[in-house]
């Protein structure tokens, strides 16, 4: 089974690879299944209907996913292509505990596939322009990075995986924090997540960054099969297609070297497992 479940298109904002292309591109690479996880980060994007001026930056909208539009294209493409490949609607969401409600309202409005839940931001302050870590130490933004995250998991359920679940390591100019000092929180993440029956992704996008461990590090991923784990998706992130369905293979063998035995697609919400 070759299938990336964390893929963006021209409905991201940060994105302009056409959906249809994105298809087409899956299907000559031999993939079997695809699901589209474009981004929606209420607190610093809007929607498009929202009635509020669209602001952008470098050419791009700040602006959520265009749902109909995105639902619509889904379906068209599951007519005209799925009979050469299976294709799956999911959602990237971006969540802080001051936007659940409204990721709840988006939840209930489609019949989602898969749902990757997110922290990209906290306080609506962002990780990659340095505005979350201004004014923090290291222990600082890294424990507050990981108290959302556990506050989020404990309140919202209507997710699949946790998606890239140390992305602060791609914006820490300080290094790498040392794990151990992390594993208190990450450990009660976990066990909340496998409680749930929900899952964690391996997003194999670390490569392009050049980050030294896997995204989750070797160590979450470890402590999740050890604490029980099963349920595991593979994701390229990707937003052009250099990246689509990159090292899928090699994050299969690293699941396989940290002791699982299987990974998962999704429909309908469930997990599909898989031997690796």
């Amino acid at each position: 089974m070759f299938a990336d479940y964390h893929v963006h298109t021209e409905f991201s904002d940060d994105s302009v690879y056409p959906m249809e292309d994105v298809v087409k591109d899956a299907i000559c690479m031999g993939m079997d299944e695809i699901c589209f996880t474009d981004h929606v980060d209420y607190g610093v994007k809007v929607d498009w209907d929202c009635g509020k001026e669209i602001v952008y930056r470098q050419g791009e909208p700040m602006a959520n996913v265009d749902y109909p539009r995105y639902a619509a294209e889904i379906n068209r493409l599951r007519d005209a292509y799925g009979h050469r490949i299976t294709i799956r609607m999911g959602m990237e969401f971006g969540a802080q505990m001051h936007t659940i409600p409204q990721f709840k309202s988006l939840y209930e409005r489609y019949p989602f596939d898969f749902i990757i839940l997110s922290v990209h931001q906290v306080e609506d302050k962002e990780f990659w322009n340095g505005d979350f870590q201004a004014g923090r130490s290291q222990k600082e933004y890294n424990e507050r990075y990981y108290e959302e995250m556990l506050d989020l998991v404990s309140n919202f359920h209507d997710y699949s995986v946790l998606g890239h679940m140390d992305l602060i390591v791609r914006y820490d100019d300080a290094g790498v924090y040392p794990f151990e000092k992390i594993r208190p929180f990450v450990e009660e993440i976990l066990r909340k997540v496998i409680k749930d029956q929900k899952g964690i992704e391996v997003n194999t996008s670390y490569h392009r960054y050049g980050l030294k461990d896997s995204t989750p590090s070797r160590d979450i991923l470890r402590l999740y099969r050890e604490l029980g784990g099963r349920i595991v998706t593979i994701g390229s992130d990707s937003h052009k297609k250099e990246h689509l369905g990159a090292y899928v293979q090699e994050a299969k063998e690293l699941l396989k070297s940290l002791g699982f035995q299987e990974f998962c697609t999704f429909e309908g919400m469930k997990p599909v497992f898989h031997r690796l």
